[in-house]
């Protein structure tokens, strides 16, 4: 392709040409060597998700994160009030799941507070609107 003053012009390739090319690449790489960490950089990653072991104290903390009482920091993580009260004398151990939650809302409890708050029903049967 040629431009008005005569210069060949080079088209650029388009996304779907670049996947094209890249699916080629890779298919001649699996074809000849199988070694695709030689031909291309690969990554991998992981996740650091494994829940922290909470102690009473913990429990308390996270639940007063939010203002809570222990009811409404039950209903919140799903468990009974007998439990949440458990956990937190210190007579049983929170499940790595609640730990999970419980990590997240220690992470971000403007979040989890917000959350909370935008869950609030009143008696009448209505959500509140939240401002």
């Amino acid at each position: 392709m040629k431009s008005e003053r005569g210069e060949t012009m080079v088209k650029k390739p388009t996304i779907a040409d670049e996947l094209i090319a890249g699916f080629t690449e890779l298919a001649d790489a699996l074809e000849t060597s199988g070694n695709l960490g030689g031909s291309f950089s690969c990554y991998q990653m992981q996740l650091d998700l494994d829940p922290h072991a909470y102690t009473a104290d913990m429990v308390k903390d996270a639940r007063k994160l939010l203002a809570a009482s222990q009811r409404v920091f039950a209903m919140f993580l799903g468990v009974s009030v007998k439990t949440v009260s458990q956990w937190e004398q210190g007579l049983g151990k929170p499940s790595p799941i609640a730990c999970r939650f419980m990590d997240e809302i220690r992470r971000n409890p403007e979040y989890y507070l917000k959350r909370l708050r935008e869950s609030i029903i009143p008696k009448s049967g209505k959500k509140k609107a939240t401002v």
